[in-house]
């Protein structure tokens, strides 16, 4: 159900748009339903969105919104980050609420992944 004022979608800019299908579906099992060649839905990944082909991903100037996801092992998901060609930008770090790290995707882009314990 939509709702007045929650987030509804949220679109990621990406420079490679196979690599980070690649990547997200490697590391988190996400699936995707394409647009074209530049953009790319994503299926399954706990909030509608998509990625959209741009030369301004991971461009600090464009204030891109931070993406966080959740996982129940942190080492587990790092680990995979790194082996599918993701940088480690913050290890895991305790914030109220849990852990988190954060990393960057093939594009460049930075993201959280957090845990309750």
């Amino acid at each position: 159900m939509k709702e007045s004022g929650k987030i509804n979608y949220i679109e990621i800019p990406v420079r490679d748009m196979k690599a980070s299908k690649r990547f997200f579906s490697a590391v988190f099992g996400w699936t995707f339903s394409d647009y074209g060649e530049d953009y790319s839905a994503i299926d399954n990944g706990g909030l509608d969105g998509g990625f959209y082909t741009s030369a301004m991903a991971a461009n600090a100037d464009n204030g891109s919104p931070l993406v966080v996801l959740y996982a129940d092992n942190l080492d587990k998901v790092m680990q995979e980050v790194e082996q599918h060609g993701g940088n480690i930008k913050k290890p895991v770090f305790a914030f109220p609420g849990g852990k988190r790290f954060h990393f960057t995707d093939p594009s460049g882009n930075e993201y959280a992944v957090w845990s309750e314990s």
